[in-house]
């Protein structure tokens, strides 16, 4: 099983001194961040992609490439990749391109995206979200599989003997991660293709995650890609620890109820009890993640929101720290009774194994 983190490089204020970082300082310590994954041991660092402020990750390959150069083990994936505002042949080039830089150690988690105005900025139309996700993905799907691609379809000017450079590494296109908050139709593209479903499993009861993810892995099934407990299923999630979890909910609770996307709502408390954010002790964040199979049955990424609502870099360095304490256990306890059928996530090298097998 694979543990990360993902961060949505947000640019907020801190509401307890009020000071708001650079977007030099955001990007910067999303670097630091990745880093410190690596350090502690985690497998997965993930950026989203936003091209609005109070955003800065406008450039995902641009960040990968460089936290490629300076690491050595770490999986570099996208929190989302915006499948219906990019181009695919230019995701098939970037991704391809930072995959080789990266040895390999790359795989993305293909979106929408939920911010209305930034559609018509690429000249597309949201009301068209959905078609220009199936439409494109299924063109970038055949730019990695395929030497020379002819090509027409209705949201962008047809192809004719095209050939995307550079070519996957070793012939083995990125893993890539279909992810979606409420769209059936997103989960049902991932079983098509037998890709993977992440559910981004941090604002909603259970239950709405847990109705896409049994859909997801019912239409897998149907697509004849395995049995629906061996589907590949990522989920997010949401912690703040401290050693005492007095402590932890005192400090964080000023960071929740300024938070841009659930400040000044439900209490911190309603707010926990109902989704899967956790604020406490990290023997609280074991318990409550381990919950999550019970739920979603058996996964394979487990990624993790630490660096949001406005929490200065030297608390999400420490919130790591904590986290690198407690994964060794997580991942023990997932291990347990879990089916020797299910697979682990694919990486490069198990795919690459997999096609000269």
């Amino acid at each position: 099983m694979q543990f990360g983190v993902f961060t949505v490089g947000d640019v907020t204020p801190d509401p307890t001194t009020g000071r708001t970082p650079t977007e030099a300082e955001r990007i910067k310590s999303m670097v630091a961040i990745a880093l410190k994954a690596e350090e502690i041991g985690l497998d997965v660092f993930a950026t989203g992609e936003h091209h609005n402020p109070p955003f800065v990750p406008s450039s995902p390959t641009t960040m990968l490439g460089y936290v490629a150069a300076r690491t050595e083990k770490l999986i570099l994936s996208t929190a989302t990749t915006l499948i219906t505002t990019n181009d695919p042949v230019k995701i098939a080039e970037d991704y391809a391109m930072l995959q080789h830089l990266a040895d390999g150690r790359v795989d993305l988690i293909m979106g929408r995206g939920n911010t209305g105005p930034v559609y018509p900025w690429f000249g597309k139309d949201i009301r068209d979200g959905i078609d220009l996700a199936i439409e494109n993905y299924a063109l970038l799907h055949k730019l990695w599989r395929e030497d020379v691609v002819d090509w027409q379809g209705k949201h962008r000017t047809p192809l004719q003997s095209f050939t995307s450079t550079p070519r996957p590494l070793d012939d083995v296109p990125p893993f890539v991660w279909h992810g979606s908050i409420r769209s059936p139709q997103i989960a049902e593209q991932a079983a098509y293709y037998g890709d993977g479903f992440f559910a981004n499993h941090i604002f909603w009861p259970k239950e709405h995650f847990q109705r896409l993810i049994t859909f997801y892995r019912e239409r897998y099934e149907h697509y004849g890609h395995g049995a629906a407990h061996q589907a590949i299923v990522g989920l997010g999630g949401q912690v703040f620890m401290r050693r005492n979890s007095q402590d932890a909910v005192r400090e964080f609770r000023p960071y929740f109820d300024n938070a841009p996307v659930y400040g000044h709502g439900p209490s911190l408390e309603e707010f926990t009890s109902q989704t899967p954010l956790t604020v406490g002790s990290p023997q609280e964040v074991i318990d409550k993640t381990l919950t999550f199979r019970d739920h979603f049955g058996d996964y394979q990424r487990q990624l993790f929101l630490m660096d949001h609502a406005g929490l200065p870099l030297k608390t999400v360095l420490e919130q790591l720290d904590l986290l690198g304490e407690i994964v060794p256990t997580l991942r023990r306890e997932f291990a347990v009774g879990r089916p020797a059928d299910v697979p682990d996530a694919p990486t490069h090298a198990s795919m690459l194994k997999a096609v000269v097998r």
